[in-house]
């Protein structure tokens, strides 16, 4: 038995969709007619959601939000727990699921499980929704005969994940709309406002204050070349992002990136922090060592990071320890170094790991909300000033023409 996306129209004229699990879309067809539908299209599931993800960009690519992913693993976690079999679990999370995407994705995850197939074997049909993290955690479960605390450890830590997300945009979006504004109101104050202002006092010529003239020569710079500074700096972004292609770029950037004083700090933070949960998490879910740290140095998304993990990787490999192994990259902060050795000698380097990415989180929210506090009002009264010097530099000339009558 298949799944099969429909869709259809019912009696009002409004288009339906859904999944119905059936022999042949034959048989599908007659059901929906049985229901008082009239079939559009009959798809089974898992070719329509495979040819839509691999005829689409990364960036349309249809995929799964982490709260939904961790929402469906919650479920599926409690319902393996109740020792419901696992193609049973799967058909009643697909049933809960309002979107008839991730229903259909559910639904052929099913389908392959029903072949025979393990639950991570299945879930690789659709490694943009479960990467290589989720579907290592997931064999490890199925291997070791505990996939309901398995499956549980991967909601947590979506919902850990996200909540870090949430907090590194949040913390990106308020200075970027406040810089935003405060370059737009000052450009438009040169380009609108001062000129036909200025434009009063013009037959002062060299009787204007230095500031006014100043306010002037900006003012028409802005208006003469403000287009052509504005397509350069598009053409250097696309430019930018065209020489970022090459790896051997993107790596040379992300290292001077990291060195950076405040941004990079930050970025060093949280790239180290998911690196020591992500590891925790697959170590005390039996993912061998050498697996997990290629795993955990995938979900860095700083290229260079993640080149020095692979370095790390390949020491271990040889028989150097983990400490010394991650001491040598010259990421981690000697905190983390000196817990994660203890975690080796003691044997809770799970523990360690965890408290050390608590550690790291803390670490970042306080550096957010300190560069946050300096930032805001430094905007604020970098743009007061500007603000400022315009209004003398047009009050100037009318005080002193004020004093000449």
């Amino acid at each position: 038995m298949a799944s099969y996306s429909y869709t259809a129209i019912d009696r009002n004229g409004k288009t339906d969709t859904g999944v119905i699990d059936a022999e042949s879309s034959k048989m599908v067809r007659s059901r929906l007619r049985e229901m008082g539908l009239v079939p559009v299209e009959v798809v089974e599931s898992a070719k329509k959601v495979q040819t839509k993800t691999e005829s689409s960009s990364s960036l349309f690519a249809p995929r799964i939000s982490a709260s939904q992913l961790a929402l469906m693993t919650r479920q599926l976690a409690t319902l393996v727990s109740a020792a419901i079999p696992i193609e049973e679990a799967l058909k009643a999370v697909s049933d809960q699921c309002e979107n008839s995407h991730h229903q259909a994705i559910i639904s052929a995850v099913r389908n392959k499980v029903l072949e025979g197939h393990t639950l991570a074997d299945s879930l690789a049909q659709f490694p943009r929704v479960f990467d290589n993290l989720y579907r290592a955690m997931v064999s490890a479960g199925e291997k070791s005969g505990h996939l309901d605390t398995v499956l549980l450890r991967l909601a947590d830590y979506s919902e850990k994940r996200q909540a870090i997300k949430g907090k590194v945009l949040q913390a990106m979006i308020y200075p970027t709309i406040l810089t935003l504004v405060a370059v737009s109101v000052i450009t438009i104050l040169l380009t609108t406002v001062v000129p036909k202002v200025i434009a009063q006092f013009v037959y002062l010529k060299k009787g204007l204050p230095g500031s006014t003239q100043l306010l002037i020569t900006v003012s028409d710079f802005l208006r003469d070349y403000g287009t052509y500074i504005a397509v350069a700096l598009i053409g250097g972004f696309v430019l930018f992002r065209l020489w970022q292609k090459k790896k051997e770029n993107r790596i040379r950037f992300h290292k001077l990136f990291l060195r950076l004083p405040i941004i990079g700090r930050v970025s060093r933070g949280i790239n180290t922090a998911r690196f020591a949960r992500t590891l925790a998490i697959l170590n005390s879910s039996a993912v061998p060592l050498l697996e997990a740290l290629k795993i955990s140095g995938e979900v860095l998304s700083n290229d260079y990071a993640r080149e020095k993990i692979g370095e790390a990787t390949d020491l271990v490999r040889e028989g150097s320890s983990l400490k010394i192994a991650l001491e040598r990259t010259g990421l981690f902060p000697p905190m983390m170094i000196h817990m994660i050795a203890s975690g080796e000698k003691s044997g809770e380097l799970d523990n360690m790991l965890i408290r050390s990415a608590d550690n790291q989180d803390n670490e970042f929210e306080r550096q957010v909300s300190m560069a946050l506090s300096v930032f805001e009002p430094m905007i604020i009264v970098t743009m007061a000033g500007i603000v400022l010097f315009i209004v003398l530099a047009i009050l100037e000339p009318i005080l002193k023409m004020n004093s000449m009558v």
